[in-house]
């Protein structure tokens, strides 16, 4: 399918000949008429219109059919103008007969797609999160929190294979959001991770508004899907907004030094309310 999207684009892309009459190529034109030819009488799409049944798309593809013969008429005929106009028009109704004859299809194929990518990104974190748990031993809440992250990814799986890709993918970000905070949780004060050694008190300032952004967008992820209704979520929330408030304010005026503790303080009252959520992550 992305094929046939990328082959109808490259059609539609190409400057109209009737614009630089001067520079128009016939052995060019006369190859995209064979392509736009292929692309209507025998490539996957048309096979795909054929096969959907949907009368709307075989209209619209009877038309792109008659506009491709006018387009190879003139053609014949040494209009080259007329027929490079009529070669994007041809195009532009294929393209939408294929959108007709399987929108549903074509948008499944995408949530399927993008589910698998941001699946393989939830466990590449994962295995970060267990490297660094592995690091710290003694992390309180480091094993539960990979715990949490396997069991949001088997729970999405489940979800996916019954094609409940929506709820699927919503459960993935979830797991991506609490797995990405585990680590950020995992490193903070630790003397392996600040070996960085910030060049600044405002490059550190900046790595805990990324950290706090995290843990905000994990939140608003938990509210969304309705897994964090309990009120203590809903107050801790409200402090850690007052909080990131008065840091964003600190830092405004040159005060990082101040503003990164109220960021600590503003992550960690969006820890407590990840954790009133249902969702467990060091902190």
């Amino acid at each position: 399918m992305r094929r046939i999207i990328a082959i109808a684009l490259w059609l539609l892309a190409l400057p109209a000949l009737a614009q630089q009459p001067a520079t128009v190529d016939r052995a060019r034109l006369e190859s995209r008429l064979a392509a736009v030819g292929v692309l209507i009488e025998k490539s996957t799409a048309a096979k795909q219109i054929d096969a959907s049944g949907d009368t709307r798309a075989a209209a619209q593809r009877q038309k792109a059919r008659e506009v491709h013969r006018q387009a190879q008429r003139a053609f014949d005929a040494g209009d080259l103008q007329r027929a490079s106009v009529l070669l994007p028009e041809a195009s532009m109704l294929m393209f939408e007969a294929v959108r007709l004859a399987a929108p549903e299809k074509v948008m499944a194929e995408k949530a399927r797609n993008d589910f698998d990518s941001r699946r393989e990104s939830v466990r590449s974190l994962l295995a970060a999160q267990r490297r660094i748990a592995a690091e710290k031993p003694d992390m309180p809440g480091a094993k539960e929190a990979s715990r949490t992250v396997e069991r949001l990814l088997t729970e999405a799986q489940a979800l996916a294979e019954t094609d409940n890709l929506i709820q699927a993918r919503a459960r993935l970000d979830e797991a991506y959001l609490a797995a990405k905070a585990s680590i950020s949780s995992m490193r903070t004060g630790d003397t392996l991770v600040r070996t960085l050694k910030f060049d600044s008190k405002e490059d550190e300032y900046h790595y805990e508004v990324d950290r706090n952004d995290t843990h905000r967008m994990l939140v608003q992820l938990l509210i969304e899907n309705k897994r964090g209704a309990d009120a203590n979520v809903g107050r801790a929330v409200e402090r850690a907004a007052g909080l990131r408030s008065q840091a964003d304010s600190a830092a405004a005026r040159g005060a990082h030094a101040e503003a990164i503790k109220l960021l600590e303080d503003s992550t960690g009252e969006l820890v407590r309310a990840i954790r009133n959520a249902g969702i467990y992550i060091p902190g």
